[in-house]
């Protein structure tokens, strides 16, 4: 462990000490922002050593972790997809359509326009396969 990285881990210690001396209700749920920074660190220095080093329960620090990084998968898949059409999709194409997927990971939307039957089911495909 670096001593930067440590003084990253301390200073969150301390933060988290402040926040549980000048709490109002001794039962308050610790901020956002503090979590935030226990994640960061249980990303750097491990899960058990960082809810040990920070005395916070590692099984929150474990589900904060997780919700973390089901954000971080979730922002990594596009939310739009625009398709360029021009002359080489041929000739017969739909006027408009939108194409929604409901998978276990969201509802993916694909706004199509001008495109051929053949390539909006292309287009549905792979969408769906990055949905899941």
């Amino acid at each position: 462990m670096s001593t930067d990285r440590t003084g990253e881990l301390d200073e969150t210690r301390r933060r988290i000490d402040h926040w549980r001396e000048t709490r109002s209700h001794r039962n308050g749920p610790m901020p956002a922002a503090l979590w935030a920074a226990a994640v960061r660190a249980a990303h750097e220095h491990g899960l058990y050593a960082t809810a040990r080093r920070l005395h916070v329960d590692d099984g929150a620090l474990r589900r904060h972790v997780a919700a973390a990084n089901e954000v971080g998968r979730s922002a990594a898949h596009p939310t739009f997809i625009e398709v360029a059409t021009g002359p080489a999709f041929g000739s017969t194409r739909a006027a408009a359509c939108v194409v929604e997927i409901d998978a276990t990971s969201g509802t993916r939307r694909l706004h199509l326009q001008g495109l051929a039957p053949a390539d909006v089911l292309t287009l549905a495909r792979m969408a769906w396969s990055a949905a899941e």
